[in-house]
């Protein structure tokens, strides 16, 4: 007897795809979305993704601005976005179809669950006519799948489950479906349940059966002719994980406590989209972490200027409006010239503002938002990784000069996430420090290094270093207070200088793609990865004479700054602001002309808008 067996057809191959999951924030996208994500990068995937969720708590379920998303770009070629336009949507309900669809290529597909299509989420989506049966779809592949009804059955037999954990589920119906289509194998999200849930046997089941009910459904229904593969990417040689900026912030912190000798010491009050720094430091209490969560963001720096003083590396974390609150603090950390870094994960303003949405609008604030002279190390990171090693350099720069330090990140980098090499402690560059451990003859503590102008790190009850520290002008050597004026102009005067000097210990800016040409494209911050895409995009067409220069360091700013920008004939400056960081150049350099290009929306660059813009100008 002859057995004939299905032969699951050939997978298409890729060289990348952005697939969007949708939905109400209670149905799991963002998990769904970090699994893909996860198990993509285990197979060697570049990826890149981008979480977005609504301001509320918990919105009214079903409303068009309760719908959560998270998309993720993978790809066996170099992946520096999210993506622009999607190739798969999965949208749970009408509000997360008419909310998303915008960004769905013309001809591709689209899964939704039918059963989240009745007339009472159409009317909360503000469907006039049901959009899977009035035509207007027409121009995609839609896969309409009973995805409440079918998660259902497969778990009528698993006890334990109430009706509401069971309709939770569908998240996993879907991902099971996206993993055949896209050839991945489930295994990965398995193991990922009987971790989470290994007291629970009943919900490893649950979500296990939905996820291969989905996986397998995928495989017989008739509009998925084929699933498409997406080779691993060629990447430089090492031991990678996938990591959220956030975390890689919180990692680079402790990376810098090790290599320093100092305790980490965290003084923090929780906000969006920062808190999750302090969730992930908490965790390493192993290794000598203080965590404090103070009762409000002035406890919270103060505290750790507490720290600092006592000779703990100190790290105070907070968005915008926190920003704003700690300014008189920071003042008095530059004024008695302590250690600390305070990071701000910037959102949307002004006042509470878009607290889950991306801006890069803070720095201003960074710069000039204290009382008084009073200059301090701004940096900011690029990419959900390098988060890693600017969190570390925002400490080296605070120990070694001896002065606060304000590291930006935003929550598209801080909330997405991309591939780590993970790197060892011995690979991280020395951190040096200015502790006096015993008193000598004539030492008074404002005396200072010949070559960064930082001043000594005396740790108090230390015998013979006993010292006095506040916020009241003090003499420039013994540091007792004093009201003299030509005092106060010299340490005013001093203290810029000691931020000044750090030009001498920052890399130079070195433009990619050509270092000289009819166009140079400016950015700072997060906005890298957008970028940098579309000036490759427009490289590799043939527009040889465009170049890109990206800025990590802001103040000061890298000595060769001005010589880069003559080298080109036109300079424009992209932000996601309404241009602060152009009008910080024009105020140092005074004879170029810099053109801009600004987004204010809550949202990182389209590549597309970028390449469009680019090609005008050229």
């Amino acid at each position: 007897m002859i057995t004939l067996e299905k032969k699951k057809p050939q997978a298409q191959a890729l060289n990348n795809v952005v697939i969007r999951f949708v939905g109400d924030s209670g149905d799991g996208m963002q998990l769904t979305g970090t699994q893909f994500s996860d198990t993509s990068a285990m197979f060697g995937n570049d990826v890149a993704t981008f979480p977005n969720y609504p301001s509320e708590i918990r919105a009214p379920q079903g409303s068009l601005y309760g719908v959560s998303g998270f998309q993720v770009h993978i790809g066996s070629v170099e992946v520096s976005t999210p993506g622009d336009n999607v190739d798969l949507l999965v949208a749970m309900n009408p509000a997360a179809l008419k909310t998303n669809l915008y960004a769905v290529k013309p001809g591709h597909t689209i899964i939704v669950d039918t059963d989240s299509f009745t007339k009472k989420n159409l009317e909360k989506a503000l469907y006039e006519k049901n959009p899977l049966e009035d035509g207007s779809l027409e121009n995609y592949r839609v896969i309409q799948v009973q995805m409440t009804s079918l998660t259902k059955e497969a778990l009528k037999d698993v006890e334990g489950l109430d009706n509401k954990s069971i309709t939770r589920s569908k998240n996993m119906f879907a991902l099971g479906m996206v993993y055949w289509l896209y050839n991945r194998s489930p295994e990965h999200t398995i193991d990922f349940f009987k971790k989470k849930f290994k007291t629970k046997p009943h919900l490893i089941e649950a979500n296990k059966k939905v996820l291969n009910a989905g996986y397998f459904y995928a495989e017989t229904i008739e509009l998925i002719p084929n699933s498409y593969s997406i080779s691993p990417a060629k990447m430089a040689k090492g031991t990678y994980r996938i990591i959220m900026g956030n975390t890689a912030t919180a990692w680079g912190f402790l990376a810098a406590a090790e290599k320093s000798g100092r305790e980490l010491f965290l003084g923090s009050y929780p906000i969006t989209p920062a808190t999750d720094i302090l969730h992930e430091l908490v965790k390493h209490k192993h290794f000598g972490v203080k965590a404090f969560q103070a009762e409000d963001e002035i406890a919270g720096v103060t505290s750790a200027i507490g720290a600092s003083f006592a000779g703990d590396l100190a790290i105070t974390t907070t968005s915008g409006p926190g920003l704003a609150l700690k300014g008189e603090a920071i003042g008095l950390a530059m004024m008695i010239e302590l250690p600390l870094v305070v990071v701000n994960v910037q959102r949307g303003g002004p006042s509470t503002g878009l607290p889950t949405k991306t801006e890069q609008s803070d720095l201003l604030q960074a710069l000039f938002g204290r009382n008084g002279e009073s200059p301090v190390i701004v940096i900011a990171a690029s990419t959900p990784a390098n988060c890693f090693n600017y969190a570390y350099e925002a400490a080296k720069l605070a120990v070694e000069h001896m002065t606060p330090v304000i590291l930006l990140t935003d929550g598209y980098i801080a909330n997405g996430s991309g591939p780590w090499r993970i790197k060892t402690v011995e690979e991280m560059p020395e951190i040096k420090n200015h502790l006096i451990k015993e008193a000598k003859e004539n030492w008074h503590p404002y005396d200072r290094d010949p070559e960064t102008l930082a001043r000594n790190w005396a740790i108090p009850g230390t015998p013979g270093l006993e010292h006095r520290v506040g916020g009241l002008e003090k003499d420039k050597v013994t540091g007792d207070v004093s009201h003299v004026p030509e005092n106060h102009e010299i340490m005013v005067r001093t203290r810029a200088e000691k931020v000044k000097r750090v030009q001498n210990y920052i890399p130079p800016i070195m433009p990619e793609f050509t270092d000289e040409g009819d166009l140079l494209v400016v950015g700072w911050g997060g906005t890298y990865g957008a970028l940098h895409s579309a000036v490759k995009e427009l490289f590799e067409e043939g527009y040889r004479n465009i170049g890109f220069a990206h800025f990590n360091y802001i103040n000061p700013l890298p000595k060769n700054t001005e010589e880069t920008f003559r080298r080109f004939k036109k300079v424009i400056v992209c932000e996601l602001n309404s241009g602060q960081f152009a009008n910080v150049l024009r105020m140092n350099i005074f004879d170029i002309e810099f053109l801009q290009y600004n987004k204010i929306q809550g949202l990182p660059f389209a590549n597309s808008e970028l390449v469009e813009k680019f090609k005008s100008l050229i």
